[in-house]
């Protein structure tokens, strides 16, 4: 069948398809066959092109096979453009470029040539001076979320000295954008305790818009902190990622040697565990390259770091800093994480802090109002806290313990107080459950039942809303017998408690009754 002839029943099959008609009713009005029929009834015309008339123009190709072939094994880079223009200049072909261009895809794989890159020469470079450079990247890796029970994808920005390779990242839980990116390096600053002069990108576009022949654009939000920090920049050109090798190769290693197989639970957990892991691995492992431990490496590079001093503008003349105010209510500073108290974030998304002698001064951005002041700590990595910044749970739990005193026990306060705060002592995690209990417990049941119950339980230690309530309901039970006195104490094991197996006493029954119940008192030989 010519082509054309086979292009028309193509497009009479899909016209037919496209008004509703089935293949049999196709098959029944054009007369075709019903293998015809299905054979173009789910084909596009992209694959009617390379399924049908491809073969005719494939054909037409496979005279000029080993040709093309040798081409493709001496020019490992030779694009199908070029085959296809060597064609028309040597032999004058009148096949399309896209046959062609098929057809040399077709050659690739089935001989496997592959499309090689040119190798590039590499020479080893010296390690810059010490403070002088950092690299930076970022990274992605897919971790499961132990509360959702979904995988996701979290974000790393990467930092590296390339002198000590000492390093430090910043995770995200969403794409980072540029105001992030910044902040991530105002914190790897201070994690540091200084900053290099020279910072290493690639062409992000979270650091810049545009290379501009070297005239770099970058972004708003970079160009401002980089002018305020009066940094330079080094920004790799395109598809070059090996000019910024360490911190590639430390975006791998936080992959595979902290993120990979990892739990997540939330942000926190992730950042105290990779704060952990710096500590125990990250920067206390021996570099495989200079053979040595980047933290001991550190301790003489940072004293090659520029300051940092991030001043408030409304007391440049106290010279009042500024530090951003984390999520979890931390700041940092040399460091180290301090906290301030729940809800300052809130609150404040930065404060200013001042240094007297060995204390730290969280003041809110004016200066004004002291927020909170710690010892500083001389270490690194170290989370420092004051107990009065833990969540305060106990005045709701104690406020909930009076409101219980005054409404159900006001003749019996003070048994009914000690009872309660032994159990806030004892079961100080499930208070606010037993104070609930103990409240249920005593609804609808009368007053001396409830005091021999407070009584029992506080005599015998029992300080349990349990016990309590088993106690009330033994009492409620026995009301009607001898009222229990002040002097007279409650039985140790009354019936709602359960007594071991070698407590009870069972009585022992003659043998003769056995022997008479079987029916053998008239054998002599049982006497």
């Amino acid at each position: 069948m010519e082509k054309e002839s086979r292009w028309y029943m193509y497009c009479k099959i899909q016209a037919m398809k496209g008004e509703g008609f089935s293949q049999r009713q196709v098959a029944k009005i054009v007369g075709y066959s019903r293998k015809a029929i299905r054979k173009y009834w789910n084909m596009t015309s992209e694959e009617y092109d390379e399924k049908i008339l491809e073969k005719a123009k494939r054909s037409s190709l496979e005279q000029y096979k080993e040709l093309l072939l040798s081409w493709l094994r001496e020019y490992s880079q030779l694009s199908s453009s070029q085959v296809f223009d060597w064609l028309q200049e040597k032999y004058h072909t009148e096949i399309s470029e896209s046959s062609v261009r098929r057809y040399v895809r077709y050659l690739r794989k089935e001989y496997e040539i592959k499309h090689e890159k040119p190798e590039r020469d590499y020479c080893p470079q010296d390690d810059p001076a010490m403070g002088y450079q950092m690299q930076i990247d970022i990274g992605i890796v897919t971790v499961e979320n132990v509360v959702t029970r979904k995988y996701q994808k979290l974000y790393c920005i990467a930092f590296v000295l390339s002198n000590s390779r000492y390093k430090y990242g910043v995770w995200y839980d969403y794409p980072p954008t540029a105001k992030d990116m910044v902040n991530a390096i105002k914190i790897c600053f201070e994690w540091m305790g200084g900053k290099p002069k020279e910072l290493v990108f690639d062409q992000d576009r979270l650091i810049a818009v545009d290379e501009n022949y070297g005239d770099i654009i970058y972004t708003k939000a970079f160009e401002a902190f980089r002018q305020s920090e009066n940094l330079k920049i080094y920004l790799c050109k395109g598809s070059d990622p090996e000019s910024k090798g360490r911190v590639e190769a430390v975006v791998k290693f936080f992959k595979n040697n902290f993120a990979r197989y990892r739990q997540f639970y939330d942000m926190r957990q992730w950042d105290e565990a990779f704060e952990q892991w710096l500590a125990r691995c990250g920067n206390k492992k021996k570099h495989t390259i200079t053979k040595k431990i980047p933290a001991e490496v550190f301790e003489l590079e940072r004293t090659y770091l520029i300051p940092i001093f991030y001043e408030s503008p409304n007391k440049t003349d106290k010279k009042i800093l500024s530090r951003n105010v984390r999520k979890d209510n931390t700041v940092f500073y040399e460091g180290n994480r301090y906290t301030l108290p729940p809800g300052t974030y809130n609150k404040h998304k930065e404060v200013s802090y001042r240094i007297a002698e060995d204390k730290l001064q969280l003041y809110d951005i004016f200066g004004d109002a002291l927020i909170a002041e710690h010892t500083i700590s001389l270490e690194k990595g170290k989370l420092v806290r004051n107990n009065n910044h833990l969540r305060n749970h106990e005045e709701k739990v104690e406020k909930l313990l009076i409101n219980i005193l005054d409404k159900h026990f006001q003749a019996d306060r003070n048994i009914a107080e000690t009872l309660l705060r032994g159990i806030k002592r004892e079961k100080p995690r499930y208070a606010r459950d037993q104070f609930k209990l103990v409240e249920k417990s005593i609804a609808g049941k009368s007053a001396p039942a409830i005091k021999a119950g407070l009584e029992y339980c506080v005599t015998n230690e029992l300080f349990s809303a349990v016990d309590l309530r088993d106690a009330i309901r033994y009492f409620e039970k026995t009301a009607g017998k001898e009222a229990i006195t002040d002097k007279q104490k409650p039985p140790l094991e009354p019936p709602f408690i359960n007594k071991s197996l070698h407590m009870v006493s069972v009585s022992k029954r003659d043998i003769s009754d056995y022997v008479k119940e079987l029916g053998g008192g008239d054998k002599p030989w049982l006497n």
